[in-house]
């Protein structure tokens, strides 16, 4: 059970360092705002790669399912749909467990295109997402503002050996 109280523990240090970093202002705090969400990634890893999954034996971060959403937005539409995304994604992360990290970027050279950094507890917290309210204003809001959309999912490569790197970084 002190596992179970550890991992509560870790996840509210986490979703607080979330709320802040969503509450950041986006412009001017690129730098800030990927270490803030280095230091999330780093504290959950932590925290939940050592912990079992629901059957005893599964790792918790097998079940994870990460994506990477690329998004290009026509250009007349980019501050609007810069201000539904934000909203969408700070609702996402502060009402549903499931929901680890949406972590909204754009690439400097380019800004309408934009690339989300998806991270859930598992598919089933991914598939209620898609459910909520503020998901479904989300897309229905934005439906005419991408050009084009494209989801990408990722595996990790090595789950042991990113916890340790992790680790690592944590004791520096």
């Amino acid at each position: 059970m002190a596992g179970a109280d550890n991992g509560l523990k870790g996840l509210k240090c986490y979703l607080k360092a979330i709320k802040i970093h969503n509450n950041e202002k986006m412009e001017g705090s690129g730098v800030r705002r990927f270490w803030l969400t280095a230091v999330c990634s780093i504290m959950f890893v932590i925290t939940f790669g050592q912990e079992k999954g629901p059957d005893g034996n599964t790792n918790l971060l097998e079940n994870m399912m990460v994506r990477i959403a690329e998004i290009e937005v026509e250009p007349d539409y980019l501050e609007e749909y810069i201000s539904i995304l934000k909203e969408e994604a700070e609702a996402s992360v502060r009402l549903e467990a499931g929901v680890i990290c949406i972590y909204p970027m754009f690439q400097k050279e380019n800004p309408n295109q934009i690339r989300l950094l998806e991270i859930y507890a598992d598919n089933t917290s991914y598939e209620s997402h898609l459910q909520t309210p503020h998901f479904k204003h989300y897309k229905e809001s934005t439906l005419p503002m991408v050009k084009s959309l494209q989801l990408v999912d990722m595996e990790s490569i090595d789950q042991k050996t990113m916890a340790n790197i992790f680790k690592k970084i944590n004791t520096q």
